[in-house]
């Protein structure tokens, strides 16, 4: 893989603003970066499903590790096309995929109008929501060393986040500790995406390696590194009941409150080497 630290764009994914930094003492003129937030559309043969506020970039990613996550595709060869059109309030980016999946889909009869802080707004059914990914089976013993350094590279490696201090971030870290990948959003579950399609893209197999990410360990986000057979995933948050209800099903490893040199294993602790 390449350079796992994102390269920032700073015209596209941060503004800098003119603001008034107050203290006890005084209020100073100052310039401060602030994260690019826009509308990303997400259309599936020519119809929008999808409408998220999102950082605009790693367009391609985003798409197909929704599309891959969210179980519309099951394959990143299903994804043929991915074009990206710039509209003056956001953006649209045009997939193409296989007409099996489009009737599929079609059938499904979703419309995701999502927001940062959401990943089941417009969900019409209970069934569509909570989605049951197939278990996860695979197995390793990952050191806890491993895992904590693991979080504290990741730190060093959110240009995004050091600059505005608003984003969220993903990272894939194989099991020799290394961090291969990071992908930041404003968005929790669009940084995930981004890191998944990124990962597809790569044919990477799912099995030799864990996610990090810098939020709370929702139930959208178990569901999403179950749904690509991903067997561990640790987050700097704490986890949800549903999140960890649905990583005891699926037999993923939820890791939670991961700072410093602790953590919580919430289930399936087998996988985690305890020194």
């Amino acid at each position: 893989m390449n350079d796992p630290t994102p390269t920032l764009d700073e015209s596209t994914v941060l503004q800098q603003l003119q603001v008034l930094r107050v203290n006890s003492q005084a209020g100073l003129s100052a310039q401060e970066w602030v994260a690019v937030e826009k509308p990303v559309a997400i259309e599936f043969n020519g119809i929008s499903h999808a409408v998220m506020l999102a950082s605009p970039a790693n367009f391609h990613e985003f798409a197909l590790g929704f599309a891959l996550t969210e179980g519309i595709i099951a394959s990143a060869d299903e994804m043929y096309e991915c074009e990206v059109e710039h509209q003056a309030e956001g953006v649209v980016v045009k997939t193409t995929i296989s007409s099996k999946r489009f009737a599929a889909l079609k059938d499904r009869r979703r419309n995701l109008t999502g927001r940062t802080g959401c990943g089941l707004c417009g969900v019409e059914t209970i069934d569509q929501a909570v989605r049951h990914p197939s278990v996860v089976t695979h197995h390793f013993e990952l050191a806890q060393g491993l895992l904590v350094s693991g979080m504290k590279k990741m730190h060093d490696m959110q240009p995004m986040h050091h600059q505005s201090g608003a984003t969220h971030a993903a990272a894939w870290m194989d099991l020799q500790g290394e961090i291969k990948v990071v992908r930041e959003d404003v968005g929790r579950h669009n940084a995930l995406d981004k890191l998944m399609g990124h990962l597809a893209l790569e044919a990477q197999d799912f099995s030799q390696g864990v996610v990090l990410i810098t939020s709370r360990a929702s139930f959208e986000m178990v569901q999403k590194c179950a749904a690509m057979g991903v067997g561990l995933m640790a987050a700097i948050s704490a986890p949800t009941s549903l999140a960890v209800s649905l990583a005891q099903e699926t037999g993923v490893t939820l890791i939670g409150y991961m700072r410093q040199e602790k953590f919580v294993i919430y289930a399936n602790p087998q996988r985690v080497l305890i020194s």
